[in-house]
């Protein structure tokens, strides 16, 4: 897995009714890669768009990606905060930086 399948994800959970066409612009990925990706069970043509549904594996995916990404941008928030603090010792109590 990676960055484009959450992209994915993300974009079907949003809205399942985006053209293949829309989909693979926003995502960046050639039109025939969408559905090898084996987390879409089907695409249903309807009157002017195709609307995706998410296989099991699909939605389980999706939430496992989502909380890998949580937490390593959690991890990066914790580490920022951290250099700040350090940050804001070494130059001392300057208030204007901080406006």
């Amino acid at each position: 897995m990676n960055g484009h399948h959450l992209k994915l994800l993300k974009e079907l959970s949003k809205d399942n009714k985006l053209s293949q066409r829309e989909l693979s612009r926003k995502l960046g990925v050639s039109l025939g890669s969408l559905l090898r990706v084996s987390l879409i069970t089907h695409c249903f043509p309807l009157i002017a768009f195709y609307m995706y549904i998410l296989t099991p594996a699909g939605i389980k995916s999706r939430v496992q990606l989502s909380r890998a990404f949580l937490k390593r941008k959690l991890d990066e928030y914790e580490m920022i905060k951290m250099e700040i603090e350090e940050l804001k010792r070494e130059v001392g109590p300057d208030e204007s930086l901080f406006d």
